[in-house]
């Protein structure tokens, strides 16, 4: 079988909503990460066959195909196409599995898989929320609720069944999250994230650049302290979940460039990294977030690995029970698992969120002499994207 190689990855600085990134319509935003692709890889843009853009709220400013926008906001030419996917928090993760498989068939050679969120600009849950305003009616069918007995899907009480499940205490949330912080500070400072940031102009709410530029991300806590972790109030009532173990609302772009072994000569450079195995998997919708367990206990079987063989791990901290439970049901090393702070500190832009896990993954595998990363997260709906790629 032909094989995939990542050949340039970046991202902006995750950005607080209402933050340093919210003057970026998120269009131009992306095509900012799409020019520093072409900067990094050296590729000309004619070169380039298709963009695959994860992004999860797909309306107002992130409607109508955000990733052909992208492109046309780009350097990229009209030749190049772009579709938009949304595979909830895995939509980008997705994008990188789409744009491997178009390189792997031979049907394509150099393609961009890429994600953006504006989570300031197109507040989440934006699109179900707009429609019910206007009586266009929710996603959940009479259908869905005959099958699943009229249970209203939420991430929220995902977490809280997670934990209840996996007998995970508040206390253990907590420490988690400022552990995600003090991940994240101890990179920053080191300057781990120096090589994957793309500094972008911070811009006034008219879209005026400023004159400063955004690259640190803006979500890091680095004050950040136990006790008032464990102040922040429950989000309901007798749970263990908090605004302070959960993931942060973020603003950010990202992408990737994954070509095949003719793209690679075409393009003269050597790979970051190649793509080892890549699977998705559905699972039960109601607990939602637990996903990521079978999906990768299936993924290192058909990849004839084993979890001590994965040299670093990111998992999607979108709420602290879920890397947790991870951890817990696969044996795997908490030192391995999201060595430079994870959406807790560092933000979840929702639908970019699977191309910056994976530029943070590709970066630390490299910094630290390691060879095979793993990258998984929980998805809407129950399921779970997994990635294992050897570092080259």
């Amino acid at each position: 079988m032909s094989e995939a190689y990542i050949v340039a990855a970046t991202r902006t600085a995750g950005g607080r909503r209402g933050g340093r990134l919210a003057g970026w319509h998120p269009v131009d935003l992306s095509a900012q990460v799409l020019n520093a692709l072409l900067d990094r890889s050296g590729a000309d843009p004619v070169l380039v066959e298709d963009v695959f853009m994860g992004c999860v709220s797909q309306v107002g400013e992130q409607s109508t195909n955000v990733a052909r926008n992208a492109v046309m906001a780009s350097r990229l030419p009209d030749s190049v196409p772009g579709t938009s996917i949304d595979r909830q928090c895995g939509s980008s993760q997705q994008a990188v599995h789409f744009a491997a498989q178009a390189v792997m068939s031979g049907c394509m050679d150099i393609v961009i898989a890429a994600g953006v969120e504006s989570m300031t600009r197109v507040p989440m849950f934006s699109p179900s929320s707009l429609a019910q305003k206007a009586g266009l009616g929710f996603f959940q069918s009479p259908g869905i609720n005959k099958r699943y007995n009229d249970v209203v899907f939420s991430q929220f009480a995902g977490a809280e069944l997670m934990a209840k499940k996996f007998g995970l205490s508040k206390d253990e949330l907590d420490r988690f999250a400022l552990l995600s912080h003090q991940r994240a500070i101890a990179a920053t400072q080191a300057g781990a994230f120096k090589e994957e940031i793309l500094p972008v102009a911070v811009r006034s709410p008219e879209g005026v650049d400023t004159g400063e530029m955004h690259m640190v991300d803006e979500g890091i806590r680095f004050e950040a302290t136990l006790q008032g972790i464990q102040n922040v109030k429950l989000l309901q009532e007798g749970g263990v979940v908090t605004a302070a173990n959960a993931s942060q609302v973020c603003d950010g772009a990202t992408g990737v460039m994954v070509v095949s072994e003719r793209g690679l000569k075409l393009l003269g450079v050597k790979p970051l990294a190649r793509i080892h195995h890549m699977s998705v998997l559905g699972h039960d919708p109601v607990i939602m977030l637990e996903a990521p367990i079978p999906a990768t206990k299936r993924a290192l079987k058909k990849a004839g690995l084993k979890i001590e063989d994965i040299d670093l791990y990111e998992v999607n901290e979108a709420f602290a029970s879920v890397p947790l439970a991870w951890l817990k049901a696969l044996g795997a090393s908490p030192d391995r698992l999201n060595v430079n702070g994870g959406a807790i500190a560092l933000g979840h832009p929702l639908g970019a969120s699977g191309t910056k896990l994976m530029t943070t993954l590709i970066n630390a595998l490299g910094q630290r002499g390691k060879r095979y990363g793993l990258q998984t997260m929980c998805e809407g709906g129950g399921m779970a994207n997994v990635t294992i790629i050897e570092r080259l």
